[in-house]
């Protein structure tokens, strides 16, 4: 990574960045920082992977995606640097820092005033990682995830997980596990960073809702977020502690940009409701404990409602745990194999997992007909719930609205303007 950036000039380095690593919740924040930036009137990049709908939308600046003429020409320069690095003997460098290394390009060229970046995996060695202008890092929920590439015990994955906490930056993390949170402390105190913990447990007079959702947090009372899901008032308050922080480092953020932000923050694939007849939401949760938190949401949300759920995995996620957590809750379980993805976990053999758990249960030979089967089981009373991989909730969501607009014509209740 480090030859690639130096044939590209190191744009990196021309830059300032908001680097935000751990398990759960990453993209959220993302979203919530970089709208409050936007808002400010910082000329803002955002990195974030995986995409959800379109390759382009990983790269933005000021909110809006990347355009294809502008990712061509990227990616032309980009290859060209590749290929001269395989000439000197080098490994051709992997899609993810690919990727990223077109990221740092775009971002310099529109002099982005600040980065907010999202690691790939881990974030020691991660690709992003490449950086050294960080002001703040950000450090969400920390499980056990990617156990095969980062360590297979929680102490492993939060060292590199903390690896992204540079020299004298601040550092804002989520309450994390006893073992999480010492070396979090331990790296910061060895770097001389200003660690500051955004508790949860002190947002109060919490009122949660679908797509609305307010608590007070310190002095800014009646915060309002537009994101869907329990679990998104802890990234807010970490969004809430990340501005205060560039706060300190003199960025110029007063109480109603940042009020303005959160509320205008969105997120597509987070408890994301996709339809409404019936009620239909897609959610990213992929590990045990992103799926615990869905869990909960929708025992909060839905109780006393039917639920019907669609999941599909990659193969080297905890998909029995996911099974054991989710697979009760649900009248009627889906299973669908992620389309186009080698990890893909069969559909059938997933269902052969969920089966332990609850009978009734369904391998889907597409997402159209995991769709369809959805809306034929359910009833005025329903919930469809489809979660899992990223990968496969944009297709999924795109057929989900085609499907829905059809019926509308069909009905005469929708024509073109």
């Amino acid at each position: 990574m480090k030859r690639l950036m130096a044939k590209l000039g190191n744009p990196q380095d021309m830059l300032q960045f908001v680097h935000i690593a751990g398990t759960n919740g990453k993209g959220s924040v993302l979203s919530f920082v970089s709208g409050i930036l936007k808002c400010a009137g910082y000329r803002t990049g955002r990195y974030s992977s995986p995409a959800v709908f379109s390759d382009l939308e990983k790269y933005q600046v000021g909110g809006r995606t990347i355009s294809q003429k502008d990712y061509v020409k990227g990616l032309e320069i980009i290859r060209k640097c590749a290929e001269e690095l395989e000439e000197d003997g080098y490994p051709y460098p992997t899609a993810f820092e690919l990727e990223t290394a077109l990221a740092f390009w775009y971002f310099r060229e529109n002099e982005c005033d600040i980065v907010v970046l999202e690691s790939g995996m881990g974030g020691l060695l991660d690709a992003t990682n490449i950086i050294t202008t960080t002001v703040v890092a950000v450090l969400t929920p920390i499980g056990i995830d990617h156990a095969c590439y980062l360590g297979d015990t929680l102490e492993e994955i939060a060292f590199q997980k903390a690896g992204i906490i540079k020299n004298e930056c601040y550092v804002i993390s989520a309450k994390q596990d006893e073992r999480v949170m010492e070396i979090i402390t331990k790296t910061c105190k060895e770097k001389g960073a200003t660690l500051k913990i955004a508790d949860v447990f002190n947002a109060v007079h919490v009122r949660y809702g679908l797509e609305k959702q307010r608590f007070t947090y310190g002095e800014l009372e009646k915060l309002v977020i537009s994101l869907g899901g329990k679990y998104q008032i802890e990234n807010a308050v970490l969004a809430v502690e990340t501005i205060k922080a560039l706060q300190r480092n003199g960025y110029h953020i007063t109480e109603k940009i940042l009020r303005r932000g959160l509320m205008e923050a969105k997120w597509r694939g987070r408890f994301t409701v996709i339809s409404r007849r019936p009620l239909f939401i897609v959610d990213g949760a992929h590990n045990e404990e992103a799926v615990q938190k869905l869990k909960e949401s929708v025992t909060f949300y839905f109780t006393n409602k039917r639920i019907i759920t669609i999941i599909g995995v990659l193969r080297d996620k905890e998909y029995e745990k996911i099974a054991k957590l989710m697979a009760p809750l649900a009248q009627q379980v889906i299973t669908v194999a992620t389309p186009g993805n080698r990890r893909a976990f069969p559909a059938y053999e997933l269902a052969g997992v969920v089966r332990r758990y609850n009978p009734n249960v369904t391998a889907a030979d597409s997402l159209e007909e995991a769709v369809e089967m959805a809306r034929l089981l359910a009833d005025a009373d329903s919930v469809i719930v489809a979660f899992g991989s990223l990968s496969y909730l944009g297709k999924l969501s795109e057929i989900v609205s085609d499907k829905s607009r059809i019926r509308r014509d069909a009905h005469g209740r929708s024509g073109k303007n």
